[in-house]
């Protein structure tokens, strides 16, 4: 946590001096301190920082993919005269086990259009998702845990 501070604090007087659009200032600013950073690294204690802040981006690119193609595919179902929509529900056999990774994992699916988690399983070892387009129930699963559950993890452990 000491690194990402420091590479805030960067971003932050980057953006403060460049004068120019404070967004892209702290962007920019985050990226060089970063960089800066990654090619100091030896001077500092081992840190998970260069790791994770990698993984975290492959998260939220995933998300930002999976957020557009089923955004498509539901607009896709909205405006053709027939309904290529197969609702049904999947129990998604969680790795997840803290109460902050079955959190992140429920409600990245659900604020992707077409999925929604409804409940965990008492036992916590299930989330129950409703799928709007359910072709098959083994290759739906593994795809969430594939994608937002493994990606999760990878940022969290």
């Amino acid at each position: 946590m000491h690194v990402f501070a420091l590479n805030l604090l960067f971003a932050l007087i980057f953006a403060l001096i460049s004068g120019g659009d404070l967004g892209s200032g702290l962007m920019l600013g985050f990226a060089l301190g970063y960089l800066a950073l990654w090619l100091t690294r030896p001077l500092y204690a081992p840190s998970k920082y260069f790791q994770r802040l990698p993984r975290v981006l492959s998260l939220l690119i995933y998300f930002l993919i999976e957020l557009v193609r089923s955004n498509l595919m539901v607009l896709w179902d909205v405006v053709t005269p027939g309904h290529i929509s197969k609702p049904g529900i999947v129990a998604l056999p969680l790795t997840a086990r803290s109460d902050l990774e079955i959190f992140l994992v429920a409600n990245l699916i659900s604020l992707t259009p077409g999925t929604l988690s409804l409940d965990v399983s008492p036992d916590r070892r299930h989330l129950y998702v409703h799928v709007m387009f359910l072709e098959d129930a083994t290759a739906t699963c593994a795809h969430l845990k594939e994608g937002i559950e493994r990606r999760i993890l990878e940022v969290l452990r």
